[in-house]
């Protein structure tokens, strides 16, 4: 389990020689943000940054390792300390791993391999620490879905009651749906109403990550299984041992890999990439996409097996066009929220700014309407919301979707924009609509004749 951001290592040592050695070994990993200290004062003076990873020397000149380290652990006993000494006793060694040191090497040939593999596993630890830290908040926030999932229309109740027959068992849940709707929300819902929230939810967002990375990524690595490894590592699969991994974009994921995705959800075992071991793993698969699979099994770009495998129980999220007053709802929560965030009044929606709401197709869906409320707050004049304040991204004000027409009209609209779209490619055009070139031409010439 890894970091994304740089891990923090301060390096105190007074001997220049060797902090050229230490220099060049942490060199080696680009994530590595290091900053160097020659006495004990000097290093405690800057404790206060807040590093991951501390390498100590032993002998300092002002003051001795066993002194230093202890005012690392009154600062933060989170922090992990490495002992590099020139001496070789086992007595100092045991006692200062008792008083809290992560590791203790001695500077010989084979210093080098030790200090970057103790730097690993210290990171390691490091990184569980955040996460066990973040599970805990995240236990702590009770994640009852009907509150955290803000709505009451019809088709968002149809998602709580599945919701709730997922929680019932293991089983995989597919959730599909557009962008914005709120997939990843769900499947925080699921696993935290779950028998398994006191355990990791990882996500990965399948689509985020190059596709000659994501096997490793999954699967984890052994040292040297390719270019970089420098060590082992594992995957997400192993990351969430015991809880959820919530795979999101499936449908991105390459052929060549969900053969072996399939192989492993079948077995419920992998091998890391570049070793032997075989692994058992107990975590529950939750995935999501804004793709239809069917469609995409029937175009030969997913696997029919691991469809299958994946379909479990289904849920569809609405988008928030379809979703009613549930607008109003959502908006009202993101200006509640905003207001909170940025010590501002509460905020009122007018009904002329509700309307205007109401009428928009939201094709960002509550993501979109989340930039749009909060847009709207800083433009407001007032505590009050007005159609005036409310700005839509994606579509032009004088969007033919806002306005009333008849539905040949519509139609109208519909074919123009599709023939600007595609270079007035009228067979392109009839393909992608599914309707005839004579049905083109026909409702271009009843419309131009009408003066629409």
């Amino acid at each position: 389990m890894y970091e994304k951001d740089p891990v923090k290592i301060f390096v105190v040592e007074d001997d220049q020689t060797y902090t050229k050695f230490i220099k060049y070994v942490l060199s080696l990993n680009p994530d590595f943000e290091v900053e160097y200290f020659t006495t004990g004062k000097q290093f405690l003076s800057a404790l206060n940054k807040k590093p991951s990873i501390v390498t100590l020397d032993y002998s300092l000149p002002d003051m001795s390792g066993e002194e230093v380290l202890k005012e690392i652990k009154a600062f933060d006993p989170d922090i992990s300390v490495i002992i590099i000494s020139a001496q070789e006793k086992i007595g100092t060694a045991v006692e200062l791993l008792k008083a809290g040191a992560f590791d203790y090497i001695a500077k010989d040939e084979e210093a080098k391999d030790r200090i970057l593999n103790s730097i690993n596993n210290a990171r390691n630890k490091t990184s569980l620490i955040k996460e066990i830290d973040r599970l805990k908040e995240e236990i702590n926030t009770k994640y009852e879905f009907e509150k955290s999932i803000i709505g009451n229309s019809a088709p968002i109740k149809t998602v709580f009651s599945l919701i709730e027959k997922s929680l019932k068992t293991n089983i995989t849940v597919s959730i599909t749906g557009e962008t914005g709707t709120g997939k990843e929300l769900v499947a925080k819902a699921i696993h935290y109403n779950s028998n398994r929230k006191k355990k990791p939810l990882v996500a990965v967002n399948i689509a985020a990550i190059p596709k000659e990375l994501i096997e490793s990524e999954l699967f984890g690595h052994e040292k040297g299984a390719f270019t970089g490894a420098a060590s082992r590592r594992i995957g997400k699969f192993e990351e969430a041992e015991g809880g959820t991994l919530f795979l999101d974009e499936i449908g991105e994921m390459d052929l060549n890999l969900q053969s072996k995705l399939l192989r492993v959800l079948q077995e419920r075992e992998l091998s890391r990439v570049g070793g032997n071991e075989v692994i058992k793993i107990d975590v529950r698969i939750i995935v999501a996409t804004h793709r239809n699979l069917q469609d995409e099994v029937k175009a030969g770009h997913f696997r029919e097996d691991l469809f299958y495998r994946l379909l479990g129980l289904p849920i569809q999220l609405p988008p928030l066009r379809d979703r009613g007053n549930d607008v109003i709802l959502l908006a009202k929560h993101f200006l509640d929220q905003f207001a909170t965030e940025n010590k501002f009044k509460k905020f009122k929606i007018a009904s002329d700014a509700q309307e205007k709401l109401l009428q928009y197709p939201f094709p960002g869906n509550i993501r979109e309407l989340k930039s749009i409320i909060e847009l709207a707050a800083v433009m407001a004049q007032e505590s009050q919301i007005t159609a005036e304040d409310i700005t839509f991204a994606n579509t032009p004000r004088d969007s033919f979707m806002l306005k009333e027409m008849k539905l040949q009209e519509y139609v109208y609209h519909i074919i123009r924009n599709y023939l600007n779209k595609y270079d007035n490619n009228v067979m392109e055009v009839a393909k992608r609509l599914d309707i005839g070139k004579s049905s083109i031409y026909r409702y271009l010439k009843e419309m131009d004749e009408a003066g629409i």
